[in-house]
């Protein structure tokens, strides 16, 4: 199944905040993508509940909505469907919610989003193990210096023992 939606990455990208810890995308931008309004996204979620569970959608609270509202200085016309604290979709939750909305352009959103959120945790994990590479080769290299320090030393050692008259062995005359 081809997208037949094309929706870039980056304005899917630019959707997803970090609230709680948790990559989240707010209900306001679901419905945009979805094309739906808000009030009828929250409608379809309130309807069912029971399939979002804390870890899947939660609502902010007044103090991370007056937050979130600050960090984002919002125009009054970004304002739509701001005037109360939104929904928050985790990724599992933004999964469902074409469970719930189940139209066609619902599906296709949710596969592109799903595709960027994946995208972002590959992301991640190779991030990740670039710092632990990094890290094996910072531990390797301190070695490696305390070897070539003890070479140097070493050395040392040796111009220090050359510069002081050694005797001979031989036979005497």
């Amino acid at each position: 199944m081809s997208d037949k939606i094309s929706i870039p990455d980056e304005i899917i990208t630019n959707k997803i905040y970090i609230i709680r810890e948790q990559k989240v995308m707010l209900d306001r931008d679901l419905a945009e993508l979805y094309d739906v309004e808000t009030k009828r996204l929250k409608e379809a979620v309130r309807r069912n509940k029971e399939r979002f569970p804390e870890d899947f959608m939660f609502e902010m609270t007044k103090e991370e909505f007056q937050n979130w509202r600050t960090q984002f200085a919002t125009s009054k016309e970004d304002k739509k469907g701001l005037r109360y604290a939104p929904f928050c979709f985790t990724e599992q939750g933004v999964t469902m919610l074409s469970c719930i909305l189940n139209s066609k352009r619902a599906i296709e959103v949710n596969i592109r989003i799903i595709r960027v959120f994946t995208k972002m945790r590959e992301m991640l994990t190779d991030n990740l193990n670039l710092k632990l590479e990094i890290e094996e080769i910072k531990k390797r290299l301190t070695s490696h210096s305390k070897n070539i320090e003890l070479v140097f030393n070493y050395l040392d050692e040796l111009i220090e023992k050359k510069d002081k008259p050694r005797t001979k062995i031989g036979y005497k005359k």
